[in-house]
């Protein structure tokens, strides 16, 4: 099992990249870079390059409506080039409130533009001549354009492309055609529950070629006497998701904490988040859900969750670690895989 991290840029993006960088020597294998509408990912990812020399470099995620699909392989092939073969290309739809309202495209077709991403993504690395008409036409008819291939040679034909997915379709097609899979708010004992059949019937339609799926997964780490109280600072993110991230009816993460058995409580904090009472939309969230999606507590606790998510599937443990020694806690949960 890896062990990765997501890069924190609220505040200035270089001295979180510079503290992420140092983190490499105490045993972090990767980086994850999110975009959203702040900054955007790949000017950060190619200044981790610059700034590592070991571990990957990931986005999670670019979405695949405000970039075409030869770009996105632009920028694999460019993030893989700088790295020197460290790139992770996290994909995915995004939702409507950013793909619309931030860039303007309607949000149509998420699954097949992913696959069609995915496909071109790595035809082009491929250096094939992309002649393509689907949901994009490369080139497109009628016009000027001839089909092309990619001007420079990539390092690596094969940059791993991750896809972020909760739904059962696009779970499903996650499991099929992806190198890796990226949800979020993972339960370990209640992900087989929720995503084990989509799982099972993608897996089924898997190139073997591919090998087995890789997935991130994981939460705040705090390791001590007293670190079950930091699972109460999952509540904000939990809260946001369930609550803020879509409109009733339209939130994947609420459908996912119901599918997981909190449909009340779900509810209520929806109801609560978007009338604007964000305390109490975090208070509301279980403390079961804060404790289920993270790692903290005594030691012997701790190993105990890192066995669950490895016994989910997890092959790469994403922590954010909590308290005044990062470096110390990689190491040791390092020690542990």
């Amino acid at each position: 099992m890896e062990l990765s991290t997501f890069l924190d840029y609220a505040g200035d993006p270089r001295a979180a990249a510079d503290r992420a960088a140092a983190l490499e020597s105490a045993g972090l294998d990767a980086v994850w870079v999110a975009e959203a509408y702040g900054f955007d990912s790949p000017t950060l990812m190619g200044y981790l390059a610059a700034r590592t020399e070991r571990m990957k470099i990931g986005s999670a995620i670019l979405n695949v409506y405000s970039r075409t699909p030869a770009l996105i392989a632009q920028t694999a092939a460019g993030l893989d080039a700088v790295s020197g073969g460290r790139a992770i290309i996290g994909l995915g739809a995004s939702g409507p409130q950013v793909v619309e309202g931030w860039h303007g495209k309607a949000y149509d077709k998420p699954l097949g533009r992913t696959r069609e991403t995915i496909e071109l993504t790595r035809r082009i690395l491929r250096r094939e001549v992309i002649d393509h008409h689907g949901i994009t036409d490369m080139p497109r008819p009628g016009g000027l354009g001839k089909p092309l291939k990619i001007l420079t040679k990539p390092v690596r034909p094969d940059v791993p492309l991750y896809v972020a997915s909760l739904g059962p379709a696009n779970v499903r097609m996650t499991a099929e055609i992806a190198d890796g899979w990226l949800p979020t708010l993972f339960v370990p004992e209640k992900a087989h529950q929720v995503w084990g059949a989509p799982l099972a019937e993608g897996a089924a339609r898997r190139d073997p070629a591919l090998g087995p799926l890789r997935i991130v997964a994981g939460g705040l780490l705090a390791i001590g006497a007293d670190a079950a109280a930091v699972r109460d600072l999952a509540r904000p993110r939990i809260a946001l998701y369930v609550g803020g991230m879509g409109a009733p009816g339209k939130n994947f993460y609420n459908d996912l904490a119901v599918a997981y058995g909190y449909e009340k409580e779900a509810r209520l904090i929806q109801e609560l988040y978007l009338a604007g009472r964000k305390k109490e939309a975090e208070a509301a969230v279980p403390d079961e859900f804060c404790e289920l999606i993270s790692l903290c507590g005594p030691e012997g606790y701790v190993r105990d969750r890192i066995a669950a998510y490895r016994e989910a599937g997890v092959t790469m443990l994403d922590i954010t670690p909590v308290g005044p020694d990062p470096a110390r806690l990689i190491e040791t949960v390092k020690n542990w895989l």
